[in-house]
């Protein structure tokens, strides 16, 4: 079974390349059993080793540099955080038909918030500012600054300008395009980050998080870490939170209007590129890309 394609430019990756992988380059593991895991994820093909396993192949160039950055960074973040994360435990090599690194890491407990029911969004909110807290809190000395490695995560709103206003064209029919244009106009009038940088997971929603027993249990997926404006990591409150919820989740980080806006701005941007670009591919992130745009729409300014 090979995992489906999201990307014209993307590997072919099937199970008999990831245990040929593991088999060669880590032999301690190559009796375990090897299953693909079905995910809303775009960057990497993830297999299921053992029981208490993962491993994760890139699937673009684009990806490439994220595996080398979470293998350097997050052994070092994870002490500090609140929740759960995929800690890398073996950095693969490239090979002449797999050109890029690759890991394995420790398999999450967890069903994906996607399909699972978290039982209260108050204390999700809440629990989701603490790990947003307490990454910023880490010394972001030496991180590395927004650019192609995490999608420019944290780079100022206006970077983003061209690519927001090209898919709002290409979403005419879809979604009311004159009022993507007037929000997007209007963020990008937001006062800018004007403080040092700071740790960001860049990419907080339903799909890169976990839920145990009803409750927050992991952050999952750090392609977009980086250090830069901290507001990218709000977009979460758009993305899966409710306006209830929402509340609770600025009030415990206590975020100023501009960043709360650039959130809000943030959610919009990056789910107005995400739903033409997957419209036919990733029902998931289609789903929730509407979200975000309908909750991001419909909030007061303030």
């Amino acid at each position: 079974m090979s995992i489906s394609r999201m990307h014209r430019d993307e590997l072919d990756i099937d199970k008999a390349l990831a245990s040929r992988l593991v088999a060669e380059q880590f032999p301690q593991w190559a009796d375990l059993p090897l299953e693909p895991v079905l995910s809303a994820g775009t960057d990497n093909a993830i297999y299921r080793l053992g029981h208490g396993l993962a491993v994760r192949l890139p699937r673009r160039a684009d990806a490439a540099e994220q595996v080398e950055k979470e293998s350097l960074w997050l052994p070092r973040l994870a002490p500090h955080l609140p929740l759960a994360v995929p800690v890398p435990l073996a950095l693969g090599l490239p090979v002449p038909d797999y050109p890029f690194h690759w890991s394995v890491c420790r398999w999450l407990a967890g069903e994906n918030a996607v399909i699972a029911v978290i039982a209260d969004l108050q204390n999700a909110a809440v629990a989701l500012a603490q790990f947003v807290g307490a990454l910023r809190d880490i010394d972001p000395s030496g991180g590395p600054p927004p650019g192609p490695h995490n999608f420019c995560r944290g780079a100022a709103l206006a970077s983003r300008d061209a690519q927001t206003r090209s898919a709002i064209e290409s979403l005419h029919g879809i979604v009311d395009t004159d009022a993507l244009t007037r929000a997007w106009d209007a963020a990008l009038r937001i006062d800018p980050w004007g403080k040092p940088p700071v740790w960001i997971h860049g990419d907080l929603h339903a799909g890169n998080l976990l839920v145990e027993s009803g409750r927050l249990a992991a952050v999952i997926d750090f392609g977009g870490l980086g250090v830069g404006d901290p507001a990218c990591d709000l977009m979460v409150g758009w993305t899966l939170l409710s306006s209830e919820a929402r509340s609770t989740f600025r009030s415990a980080l206590a975020a100023d209007a501009a960043t709360w806006a650039r959130g809000r701005a943030w959610a919009l941007s990056v789910a107005i590129v995400a739903l033409p670009y997957y419209l036919h591919t990733n029902p998931v992130l289609v789903s929730i890309s509407r979200r975000a745009i309908r909750e991001a729409l419909a909030d007061p300014d303030d």
